[in-house]
């Protein structure tokens, strides 16, 4: 059945976001890191997770692995896969935003218009795009999952970097050095939800 079907209808809940958010003592939100694979997204959201977690904040960290064990394991790489891959990622953290949570995605996203596409879903009071700016040259030494070296030997297409292009953010709410250590990285993306109020602590 299409979403758009004159059937199917959103149903208001009873508990509000706004009160969600007040039993987690925090504002719902997403931080969207973008980069290119080796970059160190998910390390570093892994280490924010943690960080917010110590300060008790309600989290849950989306990864493009995971989701494409489950979610999106029909998905493939081209251009409208991974546009597809992004909007249900979207959809998803939109859902956790309103159950009152501080989402974390860490997923290469490489274009603009898919990344702008999530920020119009949630709103850009609730959209934190972090991009995690590390030289192709770093990344492909670290190549922690070997798939750099297998896109240079043409074992793998459309390869984010290499053979596909990858659209680095205008205007992200924040610009991080992928060669910084990840406690100053974690510790600026703190500063920055205190500073957009999604947690006081």
């Amino acid at each position: 059945m299409a979403a758009h079907d004159e059937n199917v209808i959103w149903h208001a809940h009873p508990v509000a976001r706004a009160e969600r958010e007040a039993r987690h003592g925090h504002k719902g939100a997403v931080l969207w890191f973008t980069g290119l694979s080796g970059s160190g997204k998910s390390t570093v959201a892994g280490a924010l997770e943690q960080a917010l977690h110590q300060l008790g904040a309600s989290t849950y960290l989306l990864d493009g692995d995971n989701v494409r064990h489950g979610l999106c394991r029909d998905l493939g790489f081209s251009d409208s896969d991974r546009k597809e891959n992004i909007r249900r990622v979207g959809e998803v953290a939109k859902l956790m935003v309103d159950a009152g949570l501080i989402v974390l995605t860490a997923f290469i996203s490489p274009h603009r218009a898919e990344r702008q596409m999530v920020r119009a879903m949630l709103g850009e009071d609730r959209f934190i795009e972090v991009y995690v700016d590390t030289p192709l040259a770093i990344c492909e030494r670290r190549d922690p999952k070997g798939l750099y070296k297998k896109a240079r030997a043409g074992e793998l297409k459309n390869f984010t970097g290499i053979d596909s292009v990858y659209e680095a953010p205008a205007q992200p709410e924040i610009h991080l050095d992928g060669e910084q250590l990840v406690t100053i990285l974690t510790a600026q993306l703190l500063d920055l939800l205190r500073k957009h109020d999604i947690i006081s602590s």
